[in-house]
């Protein structure tokens, strides 16, 4: 259903940046762009609500990012993009900024930085307690009769990624709200079109990679034979593991 919803709000989308492309190319007066922007803004909030939504019944197929392509998988943090990784690729596509405005943006990439390092230390912390509660006991003794107990332990445990999934996005969410408030109404068009422009790259790479020629395919398979052949003296450092 996720996937379903996510496909129109991508067509939306698209619709939504050609016309702020063409709104900040016809150089309108700063309040019918601002009308625009605002709602851009506005569209990037529904798409947080769906993935509340998601979370609540899949947040597996939502923290995986199947629903994304595969390059923009390559980034994906909790089901999204990473807001610091956001900010240092926004910041050369806004100059010139004010310095109150650099400041106001570096200590926001400072404190995403900080909430993302917790957030990823919670959640590390809370893949060990999950692979300690499913290590618990015989891992061989089918007749384990702990095993309920332990499914039960870990499906409460599990029930936490859905927290860690909404925290990271609130993130995001704030992020794209400070971005709007720091930047001037040009700014805030060119801001968005960064981001719908980076993503629409990312896709187009995904689309790339998945039609590459027969001929580099193959080739691609040679290389990795030519690796692993090379790697093998190396493996067997390892052989106990």
């Amino acid at each position: 259903m996720f996937d379903v919803e996510y496909a129109r709000w991508l067509d939306e989308h698209g619709r939504r940046m050609a016309e702020l492309h063409g709104a900040l190319h016809a150089h309108l007066p700063d309040g019918d762009l601002r009308a625009i922007v605002d709602d851009t803004l506005t569209h990037h909030d529904e798409l947080f609500q769906l993935k509340a939504v998601a979370a609540k019944s899949d947040v597996f197929h939502l923290i995986t990012g199947v629903w994304t392509t595969p390059a923009e998988r390559c980034f994906l943090w909790m089901g999204g993009f990473r807001p610091s990784d956001l900010l240092r690729t926004l910041l050369p596509q806004l100059d010139p900024l004010t310095e109150q405005q650099l400041v106001g943006i570096c200590n926001l990439q400072q404190s995403s930085q900080q909430a993302e390092e917790a957030l990823s230390q919670g959640l590390e912390q809370l893949h060990q307690s999950l692979a300690d509660t499913m290590a618990g006991g015989s891992l061989i003794d089918d007749a384990n009769m702990s095993f309920m107990g332990q499914m039960a332990v870990a499906l409460g445990k599990l029930a936490n990624l859905e927290g860690f999934v909404i925290q990271a996005d609130n993130l995001r969410q704030q992020t794209l709200h400070q971005m709007h408030r720091i930047l001037t109404v040009r700014q805030a068009a060119r801001c968005f079109l960064a981001i719908g422009e980076y993503h629409n790259r990312l896709r187009s790479l995904s689309s790339l990679w998945a039609s590459r020629p027969r001929e580099i395919l193959v080739a691609d398979e040679g290389n990795c034979g030519e690796i692993s052949i090379a790697a093998q003296p190396s493996q067997s450092q390892f052989s106990a593991f």
